[in-house]
């Protein structure tokens, strides 16, 4: 059916190329692109029930991110010789408003899984259709398409190894869509006031802090398309890293162990289908190895998350998930939330939860080795309800997704995606990935005049080793949080 007038509502596709969003929009005589800042994305909520807990939404990090991804969208549509249209306000408010304004008959929007984005669809979708206007939802943010799974998305495996081998026996990424030729701006949109397409909301306004900026970060993380777009480049092809990925991929430190490539696919200013892409041409013209799969591996990883989501629905954040798993004992009492406040600081006196804890903190972005072991201390050996710490990095991760966090955080607390309990010893691992200790003295320097060997487990230096290496425990450092030895007892 042919369309006179359309609006493309932007959600987590803040990206030009293989949009497939975009691309259908496009057909129209005149297209609108709207951006909405939804208020309920920021600001404290809660999970509600008899153990609701409150937290902050967008912390800073991710919410500069946006704002970044944002406005180099609107400079790419202007380059397009389109626009961007940026609300603050509830998109089920400001979309029939601008279809009224505009006579708009047609609206387009990416369609996402979790229950709270999905909520807010239907209430986009029941607004719009009380105007008699036609809605379009389409799914674009997964390597492989929904309607290409081997099974339908209710079918699917719990466990990854299964779903991983039907999905590349049975399904291929679809080829990356071309930046389609964007039609004009409604007319009735010379009457809008030009600051809703010139100004966005300050940090301020969205009641988030600006994050701080330390000079230690593994990367500069600049959001928008352009930006996702140069990392991709610069780490694939002028840095040539992708060939030895798999090996350097457990690193701590530095901006290439790792793609890092997750902020921008998760606010969707880089689409999956063109990273696909990009790895085959690598392999084609540099090298196919296993690290080459192991990226895609990674991304086959993040959709399974994607389905699971939509499978599962709010059962993901139950306190026993969706193994409704009763016989843990988490704790939500007052030791609790002192062990939980000493965990969010880094001051658990465990040194490489704390480097994890106040890398998160001060940059929003902390590796995939560290994100597990910070949340097994929480979940395993502190037993402190673990959905409290996935709020907690909700907050604070620059690549906060909401599948990718939750389905991992309850893969770890033992009420996931897995038969088996899951858990890491915190020591083993900070002595098998950061042998030296550089990674733990990087983000605590106050630790740095200790030998590498023993820097791990400063509990165990004697007051004199203590008084030679200037580092009084309870003073310059805290004791642990707990008897570190003694908690995997009960795991074991």
């Amino acid at each position: 059916m042919a369309v006179d007038t359309a609006l493309i509502w932007f959600r987590r596709d803040l990206r030009l190329h293989d949009n497939p969003v975009l691309v259908d929009a496009a057909r129209a005589e005149a297209l609108l692109p709207v951006y909405c800042f939804d208020p309920r994305e920021y600001g404290t909520a809660d999970f509600g029930g008899p153990d609701s807990f409150r937290y902050e939404k967008t912390g800073g990090h991710r919410a500069q991110f946006r704002r970044e991804s944002v406005t180099d969208l609107r400079d790419s549509l202007r380059a397009a010789g389109s626009d961007l249209l940026v609300a603050h306000g509830r998109p089920e408010t400001v979309l029939p408003a601008l279809v009224s304004t505009t006579d708009a008959d047609a609206v387009f929007f990416q369609t996402l899984p979790t229950s709270e984005e999905r909520t807010t669809e239907r209430a986009v979708t029941a607004r719009l259709r009380e105007e008699g206007v036609a809605v379009h939802r389409l799914w674009t943010h997964t390597l492989v398409h929904l309607a290409d799974l081997p099974t339908p998305y209710t079918d699917i495996d719990d466990t990854f190894t299964p779903f991983r081998k039907r999905v590349e026996s049975s399904s291929t990424a679809r080829d990356p869509l071309d930046v389609p030729t964007l039609p004009p701006l409604p007319s009735a949109t010379s009457s809008t006031k030009r600051a809703t397409f010139e100004t966005l909301p300050s940090l301020s306004t969205l009641g988030v802090e600006n994050p701080p900026v330390d000079e230690r970060r593994s990367l500069d993380f600049d959001g928008g398309e352009s930006a996702g777009r140069d990392r991709l480049a610069a780490y694939l092809w002028d840095h040539d890293c992708l060939r030895v990925y798999k090996e350097t991929r457990n690193g701590l430190l530095g901006a290439d162990y790792s793609s890092k490539f997750s902020p921008w696919l998760n606010e969707g200013c880089l689409s999956p289908r063109f990273v696909n892409a990009e790895v085959d041409r690598y392999e084609a013209e540099r090298v196919a190895n296993d690290s080459t799969y192991w990226l895609l591996f990674e991304l086959l990883w993040r959709d399974f998350f994607q389905f699971q989501f939509l499978k599962h629905g709010n059962r993901f954040f139950a306190r026993g998930g969706i193994r409704n798993r009763t016989d843990i004992e988490w704790r939500t009492d007052g030791e609790a939330e002192t062990a939980f406040g000493r965990w969010t600081a880094g001051e658990t006196g465990v040194p490489f939860v704390d480097a994890t804890m106040r890398e998160l903190n001060r940059t929003g972005f902390v590796s995939n080795r560290g994100r597990q072991n910070a949340a097994s201390f929480l979940a395993n050996n502190l037993r402190v309800d673990w959905r409290w710490g996935a709020a907690y990095f909700e907050t604070q991760l620059v690549d906060y997704d909401p599948c990718s966090n939750y389905g991992n955080w309850a893969y770890i607390a033992g009420v996931g995606n897995d038969s088996r309990d899951r858990y890491f010893d915190v020591v083993k691992q900070a002595k098998q990935y950061d042998e030296q200790a550089a990674y733990v003295t990087h983000w605590l320097p106050e630790l740095a005049a200790l030998p590498p060997e023993t820097v791990h487990e400063p509990w165990r230096l004697s007051p004199d080793e203590q008084t030679q290496y200037g580092v009084e425990l309870g003073v310059d450092y805290p004791r642990p949080v707990v008897d570190v030895e003694a908690s995997y007892e009960k795991l074991r």
